[in-house]
């Protein structure tokens, strides 16, 4: 197994999850096992042009998770990435949590906790349960015993096995390869559209919303999943995307 692109400093030997299957119902049921409130979970979306079908996300949308082909996504942030200077952050005066990915094959699950633990959603969140220990005990830390808090976390790999196991199609196995890639846009508590991706060297400040804006605002897709999706970045391919919104459940 060799290190993945962009992570060269990682061992081949580390931990391997199954690849989470890119489905509202296996993410929603991933944070609902750690403690997110029934009452939050993630949504299709099925174009962020159309009036009409953007309507059927409830709203405030707290978090967008973007999936798309890992090559698009290098291809948009690799310069970025490699200007960047590792991320020194850490307490509760920090906008956004963040997290570095070491478990290979968990860019699903670090999506899901980075939309879950960030912003409006982190009210979901219910007192003692599994996700409010972890969150608890990884503010204070720095991005390497934070990743290792995860990379040991027993309640997270519980959580991700039972998940796992969830959707349309067969699970596949750890081993095979997984040539897609998953980013969270979350509006923090500052105001600001944070890109937080478990690859980067740090979470990516995106730009300031207004107080009405949300994940879903017309200048949120334009600071976030939009800038992957014009020429300059993929040429002429259809390449393939995917959008889940995190947002309060709709009533019955």
């Amino acid at each position: 197994m060799a290190a993945e692109p962009g992570q060269p400093d990682l061992p081949a030997s580390r931990k391997t999850f199954i690849p989470l299957e890119n489905n509202p119902v296996v993410f929603s049921h991933l944070v609902h096992h750690l403690g997110v409130s029934q009452t939050l979970g993630f949504y299709d979306i099925y174009s962020i042009d159309s009036p009409e079908l953007l309507a059927f996300i409830p709203r405030p949308a707290y978090a967008l998770i973007f999936i798309c082909p890992a090559a698009v996504y290098f291809r948009a942030r690799e310069s970025e990435n490699d200007a960047m200077k590792p991320y020194e952050g850490s307490g509760e005066k920090e906008p956004v949590i963040w997290f570095r990915q070491t478990i290979r094959h968990a860019c699903g699950l670090i999506g899901c906790l980075h939309a879950v633990s960030n912003g409006g959603a982190k009210a979901y969140i219910q007192p003692d349960s599994d996700l409010d220990k972890l969150l608890k005990e990884a503010v204070p830390l720095k991005l390497a015993e934070r990743a290792q808090l995860l990379y040991d976390s027993k309640a997270i790999e519980d959580a991700h096995a039972s998940a796992a196991q969830l959707g349309d199609t067969e699970p596949p196995s750890c081993e095979d390869p997984n040539g897609f890639h998953f980013i969270t846009f979350v509006k923090g508590e500052d105001g600001h559209l944070w890109e937080l991706n478990g690859g980067m060297k740090g979470p990516v400040d995106r730009g300031v919303l207004d107080d009405d804006e949300d994940a879903l605002s017309e200048k949120a897709l334009n600071l976030g999943a939009r800038t992957f999706m014009g020429k300059n970045v993929m040429g002429d391919t259809d390449y393939g995307f995917s959008l889940v919104a995190l947002a309060p459940k709709i009533d019955d």
